[in-house]
C-alpha cells in the first residue's frame, strides 16, 4: 500500500536503529517527550522502544484528548443529559472514561440519559436538525486537530438560526500544555524527569504548521522534531533528536514534510479564530489548571455556548486515590508503576481516562507492552 509500507518496512527501520546505537553517546542519557498519544501507540505496537539503546529512554506524554479531559468536565455533560434532558453526542472515546460516583457517559445512557456516540460534529448538528424540539449539545473534545470541524458546525448552526443546537467546548491547545510541562511549579511539586526534547504532534502541526514550537527552541533550549505517526516516521525522529543533543543544538524540525508545513493550515486557523477566543485558565487530568491552554466559544456565538445556555459552573473532581493516570501523563511514571494496570484496570474495565483511550499510555501498553513484562518477570 502505497505511503504505508514504505513507513513500515523491517530492514529500514533495523537500519535507523543501529544509527541511533551508534550515534547514542555511551557516556550520557537521553529522554525524549513524545508528546502525541498516536506516537505513544505506534512506539508500543511496532516495538520501538526495544530497538533502542537502553541509555535513550521514550517518555509518555499528556497528547491524549481522552485522557487529559478532567472528571469536572464529564460531570458537566453527564448532568445535561440526566438532568437537563438534553441529547448529548460525543466522540466514542469519551463514552467510556470513568466520571463521579462511578458514572461514565455509558452508564448514564444506561440510566436513561440520551447520550449518543457520532463520528463527527456535523453528525450532532444533524440530529438537532432532525429533532427540533429537543436541545442537542455536541460535548467536543481534542486539540488543534479536532477544533476546526467543531468551528465550522458552530457557524453553520449561526447561519441556519437553530435554536435547539450548542456546543460543550473542551478543546485545548498542545504548546500550552509543552510550556506548563516545562516550567510550572506545580508539575514540578508532582514530580518530573528531564526531557532533553520532543517529539512534535502529527496531525497538530498540520493545522497549526511547525512555527508555534520555536519558542520551546529559542526559549528552553529543547529540540523538536515534528513526526509522522508511522514507525519510520517515529524513528527517524528520534535520530534526528539525538543529533541535536549530540551537536548541542535546539532547534524544530521537520521530519512529517510531507503533511507540516511551517504556516499550517491557514483556512483552518482562521475559522477556529472567528469562532473560539482563549479560555484564562482549564484543567487538565494530571498538569492542573493549566492558564490559557483552552478554548471558548466568542460572545457573536454566545447562543451555541452549552456553558451559557445552561448556567454551567464548573466543578474540579479528584482521580481516584489509586490511579496514577495522572503521574503517566507527565511523564513521571510508566503504566506498569500503577498498582490498578493489568488487575483492576483494563481496556474492559478501566479506571482511569490512560486505559480508555486507545491512544493512552496505558491501553497502548496493555494491548502491546503486558506480555513482555511477564516474560521479564518469569525470567
Amino acid at each position: 500500500m502505497k505511503y504505508i509500507d514504505e513507513y513500515r518496512d523491517g530492514d529500514a527501520a533495523r537500519r535507523i536503529a543501529e544509527r541511533i546505537a551508534a550515534e547514542a553517546r555511551p557516556d550520557r542519557r537521553y529522554a525524549f517527550m513524545e508528546f502525541c498519544g498516536g506516537h505513544t501507540h505506534a512506539i508500543a505496537r511496532y516495538g520501538i522502544g526495544e530497538l533502542l539503546p537502553p541509555n535513550l529512554r521514550m517518555i509518555h506524554g499528556p497528547g491524549c484528548p481522552v485522557c487529559v479531559l478532567p472528571i469536572g468536565r464529564i460531570d458537566q455533560a453527564i448532568s445535561l443529559a440526566l438532568e437537563r434532558g438534553a441529547i448529548v453526542c460525543t466522540y466514542g472515546d469519551t463514552m467510556r472514561v470513568p466520571a463521579s460516583n462511578g458514572l461514565s457517559l455509558m452508564k448514564a445512557k444506561a440510566r436513561g440519559g440520551d447520550i449518543r456516540m457520532v463520528y463527527s460534529a456535523a453528525d450532532a448538528l444533524k440530529i438537532a436538525r432532525a429533532l427540533p424540539d429537543r436541545e442537542v449539545v455536541f460535548f467536543a473534545i481534542g486539540f488543534e486537530t479536532t477544533t476546526p470541524p467543531t468551528a465550522l458546525v458552530i457557524r453553520q448552526a449561526a447561519q441556519e438560526g437553530l435554536k435547539n443546537f450548542s456546543v460543550l467546548s473542551c478543546h485545548v491547545l498542545t504548546p500550552s500544555a509543552i510550556t506548563h510541562i516545562l516550567e510550572s511549579a506545580e508539575v514540578r511539586d508532582y514530580g518530573t524527569v528531564p526531557i532533553d526534547g520532543f517529539v512534535g504532534p502529527a496531525h497538530v502541526s498540520i493545522v497549526i504548521g511547525s512555527a508555534p514550537y520555536e519558542h520551546f527552541a529559542d526559549e528552553y533550549r529543547k529540540p523538536v522534531v515534528i513526526a509522522g505517526f508511522e514507525p519510520l516516521d517515529v524513528m527517524q525522529a528520534i535520530l534526528m533528536l539525538v543529533r541535536q543533543v549530540n551537536e548541542g543544538r535546539a532547534e524544530v524540525e521537520n521530519e512529517f514534510t510531507r503533511a507540516v508545513t511551517p504556516e499550517g493550515n491557514l483556512a483552518a486557523q482562521r475559522v477556529v479564530s472567528e469562532v473560539f477566543e482563549l479560555r484564562e485558565r482549564f484543567e487538565w487530568r494530571g498538569l492542573g489548571e493549566v492558564p490559557y491552554s483552552a478554548l471558548k466559544i466568542r460572545p457573536a456565538f454566545a447562543e451555541f455556548d452549552a456553558e451559557r445556555r445552561f448556567g454551567l459552573q464548573y466543578a474540579g473532581v479528584p482521580d481516584h486515590k489509586q490511579c496514577e493516570c495522572g503521574a503517566i501523563l507527565r511523564g513521571v511514571k510508566r503504566p506498569t508503576d500503577c498498582k490498578l494496570f493489568g488487575t483492576v484496570c483494563t481496556p474492559e474495565n478501566p479506571m482511569g481516562s490512560c486505559m480508555v483511550s486507545s491512544e493512552g499510555a496505558c491501553a497502548a501498553h496493555y494491548a502491546y507492552g503486558r506480555f513482555k513484562d511477564i516474560a521479564v518477570v518469569a525470567g
